[in-house]
């Protein structure tokens, strides 16, 4: 199986991508969601999940939407292979966190550091794995949905002297001004 991943700047384009990958024959058990949440704990991502799959009218993968932690990014929803892995890491100790599980599903490294960041700073990411014959067809629907081009979000990231996603960073220095509530974004140091 191969992985096609997006990054959203809303939660709505990833939950419409959600959709359209299912609705292209994609099985559910093979898409997953990852969205930060800006409270400052789990118990009410869970609570903003909930509402957010009534109020949205969300049905199939994203009735699922789960709390947990990421570590490096903090409080998070998500449904699907990639959160069961994180929740899984995370209660087994597991080193790594989300570049680790993201590489071993087989995105290249550079890019995983470049999601995780996204993530940090409020994206929405989209996986799926996917057959060789729904390669295309999953990766036009991400970019059709709005995903974010991985290349041109890394050289906006460097631009400000970001290198790599640095989980000891604190969370709620990086989210997007556009975020509700959202701290300023302060780049990391170059090293």
């Amino acid at each position: 199986m191969k992985i096609v991943t997006g990054m959203f700047e809303s939660r709505t384009q990833a939950e419409d991508a959600v959709r359209a990958l299912e609705d292209a024959g994609i099985a559910s058990g093979d898409v997953s969601l990852i969205a930060t949440h800006g409270d400052s704990d789990v118990s009410g991502a869970a609570e903003g999940a909930g509402a957010g799959a009534a109020l949205g009218g969300v049905g199939g993968l994203l009735a699922g939407l789960g709390a947990f932690a990421i570590p490096g990014i903090g409080p998070a929803i998500g449904v699907g292979w990639l959160a069961t892995t994180l929740i899984g890491a995370a209660a087994g100790g597991v080193a790594g966190g989300l570049i680790g599980s993201l590489t071993d599903a087989g995105i290249d490294e550079r890019d995983a550091h470049v999601y995780a960041e996204s993530l940090r700073r409020g994206d929405t990411l989209v996986t799926a794995r996917v057959d060789d014959e729904q390669l295309d067809a999953a990766t036009a629907i991400l970019g059709q949905a709005g995903s974010v081009d991985v290349n041109e979000r890394r050289a906006e990231f460097e631009g400000t002297g970001w290198a790599t996603f640095d989980e000891m960073a604190d969370p709620r220095s990086y989210r997007r001004e556009d975020e509700p509530d959202a701290p300023v974004i302060i780049p990391p140091l170059p090293r």
